[in-house]
Parts: C-alpha cells; sequence; structure tokens
C-alpha cells in the first residue's frame, strides 16, 4: 500500500508541475481552450481506483485470514493473558503463570486468547502481532510469533484507569529448550521455607490474609484481585519498572500507593519485624 500510495503520489505531482509549466499564463496568450466534460477521462478515473482498491480488498482479505486466529471453541489456546488494573497475567495451558511478562518459542506460532477481568484493555505488542481488544466476558484470539530471539516491549492500547501509562509488558522470544525449561519450572510450586525468617514470614503471609488476593501456587486458578506469586522473586517487578531487590518488595508491601497510585492493594500497617519476615518469604519464592 505505502509503494502503491508512492506511485500515485509521484503521478499526481508530475501532472501538476506538467500543468503549471505547461499551461501557465504568458503575455499576448489567447484564453486555453475550455474542456467542459470527457466521458473516457470520467471512465478511466473511475475504473483505475477500481480495480487499485479491489486488489488491495483482496490482499486485505487474504492477510485477515492468516493473520487472524481461530476461535473455534475446540481449538485450545497455548496461553490465556489477561488485563487487569493495571497488569497483565498470562497463564500457559500445563498451569504455568507469570505476570508483566510473556514468554514464547522463536519461529512457533502460539495461540494465545485474549481476555479482561475488569474494564476494557488493548493487548498490543507492535513488533510482533497486531491489536486484540480485551474486552470483560469475551475472549479474542491471536497468534504470537517471533522470529528472532529477543525481548519485545508490548503496552495496552486502551485508556483503563489512572495506572494505564504504567501498564506495559515485554514478550520474551527465546529458543525452543528455553522456553521448555522456563515453562516446567514456572508450573512447579516454589519451595516451602523450612527454616528461619521465611518459615516466619509465610505463617504471618496466611495469617494477614493475602492468600485472600494472592495466591503463591501455579496450580491455584481461583481468579483473585491481585497478581499472583508464584515465582515473584525470580521475576521483574512490576513489569521492570522498579529493581526486584528486597528493599523494594518491602516497600512495595508496606506502602504500595507511593509506588503505583491507585492500585487495588491497601497500604499495610505491618511492623518492621514483619515487614522483613514478609519480605524473607517473598523472596523465597523462586
Amino acid at each position: 500500500m505505502l509503494i502503491l500510495a508512492a506511485v500515485i503520489f509521484a503521478l499526481v505531482a508530475v501532472l501538476v508541475i506538467y500543468g503549471i509549466v505547461r499551461y501557465r499564463a504568458r503575455d499576448g496568450a489567447a484564453l486555453p481552450t475550455q474542456i467542459f466534460g470527457s466521458r473516457k477521462a470520467e471512465i478511466t478515473w473511475t475504473v483505475i481506483p477500481i480495480v487499485i482498491v479491489t486488489v488491495l480488498f483482496v490482499f486485505t482479505v487474504r492477510t485477515m485470514a492468516f493473520v487472524d486466529a481461530p476461535r473455534e471453541p475446540a481449538d485450545q489456546p497455548d496461553v490465556t493473558i489477561t488485563g487487569h488494573q493495571w497488569w497483565w497475567e498470562a497463564r500457559y495451558a500445563n498451569g504455568a503463570v507469570a505476570v508483566q511478562e510473556i514468554h514464547i518459542p522463536v519461529g512457533r506460532r502460539l495461540l494465545a486468547r485474549i481476555e479482561a477481568a475488569d474494564v476494557i484493555h488493548d493487548f498490543w505488542v507492535p513488533q510482533l502481532a497486531r491489536k486484540m481488544d480485551a474486552v470483560p466476558g469475551r475472549s479474542g484470539y491471536i497468534w504470537l510469533e517471533a522470529n528472532a530471539p529477543g525481548t519485545y516491549e508490548g503496552r495496552c492500547s486502551e485508556f483503563c484507569g489512572m495506572q494505564h501509562a504504567w501498564m506495559h509488558f515485554t514478550v520474551i522470544a527465546e529458543p525452543e529448550p528455553q522456553f521448555s525449561a522456563w515453562l516446567q519450572r514456572q508450573a512447579e510450586p516454589p519451595r516451602e521455607p523450612e527454616a528461619g525468617l521465611p518459615v516466619v514470614g509465610g505463617r504471618l503471609f496466611r495469617e494477614e490474609k493475602c492468600t485472600d488476593c494472592h495466591a503463591v501456587s501455579a496450580t491455584d486458578t481461583q481468579p483473585r484481585k491481585g497478581p499472583p506469586l508464584a515465582h515473584i522473586a525470580g521475576r521483574k517487578l512490576l513489569g521492570g519498572d522498579i529493581p526486584n531487590s528486597p528493599a523494594n518488595l518491602a516497600r512495595w508491601t508496606v506502602n504500595p500507593q507511593s509506588i503505583k497510585p491507585g492500585n487495588r492493594m491497601p497500604n499495610q500497617r505491618l511492623s518492621n519485624a514483619d515487614t522483613l519476615a514478609l519480605t524473607a518469604y517473598l523472596e523465597s519464592l523462586r
């Protein structure tokens, strides 16, 4: 389409320049012959655009058939991607779950189902796929495929609330063996701490009802308001907005509104000792 538009632009520009030079006013020149209608010209400049639009329509339909993923119920998705205010959840067919990062194998298409948990979001990875609206109560399907390994930036392109501007994520394309190893590791429940401060933090995590909003096991598929925390110590924090360090984990745990205002996690009233224990527990979830 760009090439065709460039050719048409060049043709029009040449004709305009020719008309300016050839038919410019000259001293003593008579009035040029006036043409008040030409059936051939009318037919020509009507037929040519019709042919151009028809050709573009054929290419568009072929591209849509190739790009659009199937919507048959029998076709189970490889990964279900759900938009929340304001984070993305990726849940794979084997039970693996990730937050703010989506892993895919290089050179192989994954069928992704796009959903929303609250309001309308829009899933968009410009280098890999077209936009796909995430609408509450409905599912859309899209192909995700990368021809080269790397990290591809994605974001929500539908205004969805206060922190919309920071609702971004990454798609990590890696060779098949690395992807398979990551997928298997993410599907396994994190190891429970056996001694020390993490044990105290785990008990506090349950006593403070953190499990009402957060799952800590990939096998726990019950819908919750907050992101799953399985393997949180081994992933980026807030999609990489801040380093995943004990200090930042503690800050997020105690005062999340200071980092991401408007998010659904209230500030916690924890003592310094409880904060250290809870952070140690979260650091053990690898």
